[in-house]
């Protein structure tokens, strides 16, 4: 990751946005190595995600940030910055299954996502082998004797452990709502797209009886309203009338494992802006 900086921002739409902001980077000689914008013209909101090379900067960095309040100011925006190259403390929390916190080590091996992953927190020690390999602190977290005492023992790491983002990687506890508000638009889950239709136990079952001709997974932030957050990604499978519902299984790990990897992805890159109710996403 080359040294430079990302610009998101959201304000009111008007003619000139994109011209003010780019003869502002101009005037100090920075350069815009990638611009993706969108307007709601329902709404009039305008936003934008920007990946500004300051290697030529007439000033320093910190001048150029701070100086892009006046602008930042004079059309309404929330706008922030963030300096590259950067990782992003993350902490992973797991229950039983591992397909999806496998993914996520893999593709932080790979330099995918520039994320330092903290701990894996399991309310089960399923994951715990799968952290030793890959020498990362696990923290077994006991549900059984009293849910309010275990979240907060999970904040009490998050804090300790300065995260900056949370992955549900299948973590199979509902979060409460102070949790959710304190890490809103920082923490991401992952759920099969079966709900609210097919909930309860042995989804698959009940999807495979209907004959259900897609399989999917959806990658959201978490709120407060259970699986009903921002959605970041989602992808889906065809299903065949062949398929078993080993098959769907199957089916519905990949989709997991690819939306959760995209939805981390998209938001450590700053490829999200969360609205309302849904996420702005500009994909890579």
């Amino acid at each position: 990751m080359d040294e430079g900086l990302i610009l998101k921002l959201s304000c009111p739409d008007k003619p000139g946005l994109v011209a003010q902001i780019a003869c502002y980077a101009s005037e100090f000689e920075a350069n815009l190595v990638e611009l993706n914008q969108f307007t709601d013209r329902e709404r009039g909101r305008f936003f934008a995600r920007l990946e500004i090379d300051t290697s030529k900067l007439q000033v320093s960095v910190d001048d150029f940030v701070a100086g892009f309040d006046v602008l930042g100011k004079s059309v309404e925006a929330d706008w922030h910055f963030r300096r590259l190259p950067y990782k992003m403390r993350t902490a992973v929390l797991v229950t039983r299954t591992d397909h999806c916190l496998n993914e996520i080590l893999w593709r932080t091996k790979l330099g995918e996502m520039p994320i330092e992953i903290t701990s894996i927190i399991g309310n089960r020690e399923d994951c715990q082998e799968m952290a030793d390999n890959a020498g990362i602190p696990f923290h077994h977290i006991e549900m059984k004797k009293g849910k309010k005492t275990g979240f907060r023992e999970i904040e009490s790491l998050l804090e300790a452990q300065d995260v900056q983002l949370v992955v549900l990687a299948r973590f199979m506890q509902i979060m409460p709502d102070w949790l959710c508000q304190k890490y809103e638009g920082r923490m991401i889950n992952i759920h099969h797209s079966f709900l609210p239709a097919f909930i309860g136990a042995n989804p698959y079952r009940q999807a495979y009886e209907r004959g259900v001709k897609l399989i999917g997974a959806t990658c959201h932030y978490v709120t407060s309203e259970l699986d009903a957050g921002p959605i970041i990604d989602q992808e889906v499978e065809p299903v065949m009338h062949h398929h078993s519902v080993n098959d769907l299984v199957r089916l519905g790990r990949d989709c997991e494992r690819s939306a959760l990897a995209k939805g981390i992805r998209y938001h450590v890159h700053d490829r999200t802006i969360i609205d309302d109710q849904r996420a702005i996403v500009f994909p890579d």
